[in-house]
């Protein structure tokens, strides 16, 4: 019998688990998750829906898919009304890919099914098990995934969870302190936003996301309920070290469609005029500025800006 330490006993052993995990997790079934989609289509559908921009091109490229299939599994999609393209507003030559209302009410579906999933396996085991499964998953692909240094890390959103609150003041506070100068008072005005967040937290009209890589946390928003029919979308931030890599147009395009999702009719933020990279990607995801005010807050002299959109 081969040693485990062996080359032939680590493929095993790796092929071993491969086995045990799809079977685990129901993804050699023919739909995935007792869903109408295979596999293939509800990694696309996710694709779209998490990436502030997508094309085929890029599909092809980050999931290694045959440029052949994918076409294929698109205009399947788009018999099914999942998903839609349009022409590219930077290069009308390039079609992005969206999903429409009832493709985005899918991939909801799809992640409520998946997350149900996942949590099914996990309730059973004691906190120090789950956190070592998630070390361990951690582990694994931070070993395989090798960085090419040819296009930036990948990051996923998540849902908060306990711990995040906390990061979220406290990594507010220090890049307005450090970047812009403002004091003490605007740390205290994100830890009452944050802890009547929490007090009156409505999942069913109200949200956080946490974007995420490697198990690091590089920004957050939130999803918060001012009346039945308008949403305010509140405390923006993107870590200064994952600038450039899109998780602000990530995190604002979520929020939007969450929005969408849970019936509102209007979104409307608060911001400040200083404030450039972020009232760009409001700009770009369609709100509109409706009223300024100078005001003094935080120590210093600023413009306040409500922007807002119709849903």
């Amino acid at each position: 019998m081969k040693s485990n330490n062996s080359l032939d006993g680590q493929i095993d052993a790796i092929r071993g688990f491969s086995r045990f995990y799809t079977r685990k997790l129901g993804i050699i079934e023919p739909k995935l998750l007792h869903s109408a989609f295979t596999l293939q289509e509800a990694r696309i559908i996710y694709e779209i829906a998490h990436r502030p921009t997508c094309t085929a091109t890029d599909l092809t490229r980050d999931l290694g898919l045959d440029p052949g299939f994918l076409s294929r599994t698109l205009q399947a999609l788009q018999r099914r009304q999942i998903v839609t393209r349009k022409p590219s507003k930077d290069d009308g030559r390039i079609n992005e890919l969206s999903l429409t209302a009832k493709g985005r009410a899918t991939s909801v579906e799809l992640e409520r099914r998946a997350r149900e999933e996942v949590g099914s396996l996990l309730v059973s085991l004691e906190d120090s098990q789950r956190a070592a499964v998630v070390q361990a998953m951690t582990t694994i692909e931070q070993a395989l995934e090798r960085p090419t240094g040819k296009k930036p890390a990948a990051f996923l959103l998540r849902s908060h969870r306990p711990g995040d609150i906390g990061w979220v003041i406290s990594s507010q506070a220090k890049a307005y302190a450090a970047e812009y100068g403002w004091d003490i008072s605007y740390e205290a005005l994100v830890a009452e936003i944050c802890a009547q967040f929490i007090k009156n937290y409505d999942a069913s009209r109200e949200h956080c996301w946490i974007a995420e890589a490697g198990g690091e946390p590089l920004g957050s928003i939130f999803l918060v309920k001012g009346s039945d029919d308008v949403a305010k979308l509140r405390l923006l931030l993107v870590e200064k070290k994952a600038r450039g890599l899109g998780v602000g147009h990530a995190l604002v395009e979520q929020c939007i469609r969450a929005a969408r999702e849970k019936g509102y009719k209007k979104m409307t933020l608060w911001t400040q005029s200083i404030l450039v990279a972020a009232r760009k990607i409001y700009q770009e995801a369609g709100f509109k500025l409706v009223a300024t005010e100078p005001h003094r807050s935080f120590g210093q002299n600023l413009i306040g800006e409500t922007w807002d959109m119709e849903l």
